[in-house]
């Protein structure tokens, strides 16, 4: 490990970087400050990936940690900058991503005498992460960065927080240490159901006459997409997925149904699957929160079904829908699953099975030609539906998609495929905040640096991210950035109208171009006003291999299929 304990001017902070190296973090996302830090982090290996702002960046490193699998690190400065940590934070941990925050302290010395911006960062933190402590003494350090490392990666993943005293990192350090634990990467402990509990799960999806798996974004924490297809090939089992979920599955095997949720209004996919799920009599929830948009306000999931769930979250299994418990990760319940299904009678799964996947058909085939209209239409403004289809033609089934909060996530989980168990689709979903689309995108992106990564986010959301165009100048990450310029909040001006009748006065923006600000920022910018005149956009900003931006100018009408939606406004199909 670089640095070493001969070191003449070895100090903590030098001590914190190895330590940070020895859990295999090689960058952590940063302005400046904890500045001691960020000098000495080279000297063991780990590089800094700047940000513009602390929202941002602690996004960017929860985007790293999803495609890396490995614990995304974040810094901040204390007082303002910390405070901007909490969005992060806060979705990482409702959406069970391990981030770990690095947060600079006034001197312990002048602890609680008003020192410049400081800030109870304890009590500030306390509801958006599962660890905080602050490291007072050189000599628990080791203690408490594992401690925040266990947090990050063991049970249900989320974020840690380590406070640092700034007179602290510039103590002389003792020598290095000789701890071996590695414990950065995500599952930290697998552990398996109940064997007795998987064999009675599998007993009731063999006996069931109507099963049905539907797949959360655990699947992906747990890295289990090639379980889930082998139980579904095998089982002869429908999958569907929420959006987390999406890409636990290939969405063009024969038994996957697309996302359900509260977007199966006409034009989802889903639409006309909505009976398999409501009519199931035994459903199989694989890390999913049966949370209020994956269950249509908690409409969907069918009341008299008999539920299994596997959660390695105790907590999670029954919150919504009594269920058999199969505590564990899902990985390796799934595979265990497996070979208990195998060990029972199939027959009636495989007889059902061409029933299932002509129903399926059936409705992919409707939905496909009730939509081939509006995603090829042509002139402008342009349907969102169609900007989803340009990029799913040219995303590559080991592409990343990314999307901001809002319509733009509807947009990607309907219109667009998963063309293999295990591609993944990012958005934030765990609170669903505006703003983090690029942020994400850019974390996914030094994650994966010879993927294709794209990101679509509304006018809306990009407004809050704007300075991080520089950032992709900077970095040369090459993320193309695709912003739905409708000029509207649409979510916001739509569910207003539809539950008031009218909408606020926030909800129509002044006219902006964005494709100047990407110019303004070093990076490619350009505006499409016309569905034709897209794909062309679209391949020359991937043959650039730099970051773009490509603004194209939206129909303020256009408005995902949600069933709230349904009987409010006219069909565009």
């Amino acid at each position: 490990m670089p640095g070493s304990a001969a070191a003449p001017n070895a100090n903590v902070a030098l001590r914190l970087a190895e330590a940070f190296a020895r859990h295999g973090v090689t960058t952590t996302f940063g302005q400046s400050l904890p500045s001691a830090f960020h000098l000495a982090a080279p000297h063991a290996g780990i590089s800094q990936t700047v940000y513009r702002q602390e929202n941002m960046g602690g996004t960017m490193a929860d985007g790293y940690a999803r495609i890396s699998r490995k614990v995304g690190v974040v810094t901040a400065q204390n007082g303002p900058a910390a405070t901007l940590l909490v969005p992060p934070l806060a979705e990482a941990m409702k959406a069970s991503v391990p981030v770990i925050a690095l947060v600079q302290e006034v001197n312990r010395d002048t602890a609680d005498r008003n020192a410049f911006q400081e800030l109870d960062h304890i009590r500030l933190f306390d509801a958006v992460a599962k660890f905080v402590r602050r490291i007072d003494r050189a000599d628990r350090l080791e203690d408490y960065v594992d401690m925040a490392f266990t947090a990050a990666t063991s049970g249900r993943p989320g974020p840690a927080v380590l406070l640092l005293p700034a007179d602290l990192l510039l103590e002389k350090a003792a020598a290095a240490s000789e701890r071996r634990a590695v414990l950065g990467h995500f599952p930290l402990d697998r552990t398996l159901a109940d064997p007795a509990r998987i064999a009675e799960a599998a007993a009731l999806l063999a006996r069931a006459k109507r099963p049905l798996i539907i797949a959360g974004g655990g699947v992906h924490l747990s890295g289990a997409a090639a379980e889930l297809a082998a139980l579904q090939q095998d089982a002869h089992l429908p999958v569907a997925t929420t959006f987390m979920g999406k890409g636990g599955v290939d969405e063009n095997h024969p038994l996957s149904l697309g996302v359900v949720g509260n977007t199966m209004g006409l034009g989802a996919r889903t639409h006309d699957l909505k009976p398999m799920v409501e009519q199931a009599d035994v459903v199989l929830l694989v890390g999913n929160r049966t949370n209020q948009n994956g269950t249509d306000s908690w409409t969907l999931y069918p009341r008299t079904a008999r539920f299994i769930h596997i959660d390695p979250d105790p907590a999670e299994i029954g919150r919504n829908y009594e269920a058999l418990r199969l505590v564990g990760d899902a990985k390796l319940t799934l595979a265990a699953l497996r070979e208990a299904m195998l060990a029972q009678d199939l027959a009636a799964r495989a007889d059902a099975r061409p029933r299932v996947e002509a129903e399926i058909a059936r409705a992919v085939a409707g939905w496909r030609a009730l939509i081939a209209g509006v995603i090829s239409r042509g002139g402008g403004p342009v349907r969102p539906e169609r900007v989803a289809a340009e990029i799913d033609k040219r995303l590559p089934a080991d592409g990343i998609m990314v999307a901001d909060a809002s319509y733009s996530s509807n947009w990607i989980n309907i219109y667009m495929t998963a063309k293999r168990a295990g591609q993944r689709f990012l958005s934030p979903r765990g609170l669903a905040g505006l703003g983090w689309g690029v942020p994400l995108a850019i974390g996914a992106q030094v994650a994966a640096p010879d993927a294709r990564v794209v990101c679509l986010c509304g006018d809306g959301g990009f407004g809050h991210s704007w300075a991080e165009l520089e950032t992709l100048r900077r970095l040369q990450v090459p993320v193309t950035v695709v912003v739905l310029n409708n000029g509207i909040l649409g979510f916001q001006k739509h569910a207003e109208d539809t539950k008031y009748g009218d909408h606020t006065v926030a909800c129509d923006f002044a006219e902006v171009d964005h494709a100047a600000i990407a110019r303004a920022c070093g990076i490619a910018g350009v505006r499409v006003e016309r569905g034709e005149d897209l794909g062309a956009a679209l391949d020359a900003a991937f043959a650039s291999g730099k970051p773009n931006l490509i603004e194209v100018i939206t129909d303020p009408d256009g408005k995902p299929p949600l069933t709230m939606y349904q009987g409010h406004y006219p069909e565009p199909f």
